[in-house]
Parts: C-alpha cells; sequence; structure tokens
C-alpha cells in the first residue's frame, strides 16, 4: 500500500534517540516492519510538496509542538491541502495538530483549551457514534486509555463532523467527517515511555500551570489501545483497497 505521511513536527531530541521521531513511531505502530510498504514522507516544514491524494491508499498527518493558531505558512498550506484528500475519499487519520487542522480545514474552530493542558495517560470516553465507528468502535470501549498531550483543542466541531470521543478537559477528543477521515487528539503512536518523558521534560512549566507533574508522570501507563487504533486502520485501509 501506499501511504501519504505527512510529518508538521517533530518530538523532544531525548525522546527521538530513543524511539525514533513521530514519523518511525507512526510506521512502526502501524506496520510493525515498514521496509516493504511505499510511504511518501511530506515535511511541508521543508517546503516539500504535496503530492496527488488519489495516488496513495492512506494518509496520516502527525502532530506538532507549533501551534495551529500561529498561523504558520507551511501550517496553512497543509490545512488547505486536507479537502483534497476528502474529495479524493483516501482514508485519512490526523492527529493532535492533524486533528485541530483537519477540523479547520472543515469549518471547525480551533483555540487554547479552556480546560488548560492535558498531558500523560488519559481516559477518552466513546459516544454512541464513536462504539460504532469502524475505527473506534472495533477496540475494546467504551472508554479508552491513550496518551495524549496538548494545550490547544478543537473549540468548535465542524458542521459535518460527527463526534466520536471526549474527555474531561476535551469535549472535541476524536471526530470523523464523512466516513473515512478521523481526527484524534490523543496520540496512538506514544507509549508509555514516552509518555512519562513528555511530562518530565515539561515539568517546570506544568507545575507553573498549577499541575503536577510527579502526580501526572506516576498515573502514566501502558494504553494498548493506542497500537491496536493503528493497526485497526491499516485493516481499513486494506480491506477498501
Amino acid at each position: 500500500m501506499r501511504l501519504i505521511l505527512v510529518q508538521t513536527g517533530n518530538t523532544l531530541p531525548a525522546i527521538a534517540e530513543q524511539k525514533g521521531d513521530f514519523d518511525t513511531m507512526f510506521l512502526r505502530g502501524l506496520f510493525g516492519d515498514p521496509s516493504g510498504e511505499d510511504v511518501v514522507h511530506v515535511d511541508p516544514r521543508e517546503g516539500d510538496p504535496f503530492p496527488d491524494p488519489t495516488e496513495a491508499d492512506a494518509v496520516l498527518v502527525t502532530g506538532s509542538a507549533s501551534m495551529v493558531t500561529e498561523r504558520l505558512d507551511w501550517s496553512e498550506r497543509t490545512k488547505d491541502w486536507l479537502p483534497r484528500v476528502l474529495e479524493a475519499e483516501v482514508p485519512l487519520l490526523a492527529v493532535c495538530y492533524g486533528h485541530q487542522l483537519l477540523a479547520e480545514a472543515t469549518g471547525g474552530r480551533v483555540g487554547k483549551n479552556p480546560n488548560g493542558r492535558e498531558i500523560g495517560t488519559i481516559e477518552v470516553t466513546l459516544t454512541d457514534a464513536g462504539q460504532a465507528d469502524e475505527l473506534l468502535g472495533a477496540l475494546e470501549g467504551p472508554v479508552l486509555s491513550m496518551q495524549s498531550t496538548h494545550v490547544e483543542s478543537v473549540l468548535e466541531l465542524p458542521p459535518s463532523a460527527t463526534l466520536l470521543g471526549h474527555t474531561p478537559l476535551d469535549p472535541h477528543q476524536s471526530f470523523r467527517v464523512g466516513e473515512r477521515a478521523w481526527g484524534v487528539q490523543f496520540h496512538p503512536e506514544i507509549d508509555a515511555d514516552v509518555s512519562r518523558w513528555y511530562v518530565e521534560g515539561r515539568a517546570e512549566i506544568i507545575r507553573d500551570e498549577g499541575l503536577d507533574p510527579d502526580a501526572l508522570a506516576a498515573a502514566v501507563r501502558d494504553t494498548p489501545a493506542g497500537p491496536a487504533l493503528l493497526r485497526r486502520f491499516i485493516e481499513l485501509v486494506r480491506e477498501g483497497a
């Protein structure tokens, strides 16, 4: 299969040394061994052109430490490209920053989460639509443990979106546009080690925000639903091929 992987950011250097960057984490989670797969890596920050989505079997958009509300040129170009993916009806998985870009590209609104930072292991409650969804509903719900790290969120869903999941800090944790495009605020590619390192790496900022980084780090645990989601996404892509 041919996957277009749009990388919008990088993980922390110490994490990259141990686990690889976002692209590596995703490919490992999606395929196990991605050596036999046709992966088109696009980094819009470097000015990479966007391929014709009709030539791909699936598209994945990663997370980023940047903020959607900064309206950076590369970010706006990525957002403008996403409707072409939807028009082509190519399966799309948009994660964290990608989730927010997908929301804005289809009429939603993104901004600073009024409930504050969401980081560490979280519990995502699926809606009725989420439990019936081909992707999320195939996991062991109705509550899914996932890893998270973000300060901006989708404040208003696109008019055409179907809400799939929520958390106490983020009412729009996951949504679907149409039948084959999913946005998830959480990080299915991140394991417990990486999640804990994010908490520890941002401990000073977290403490300044009035949160307890030690408690957050201690609460991090393995979340098998993340890898299961990535494997299920590939299953759906192959079934539709």
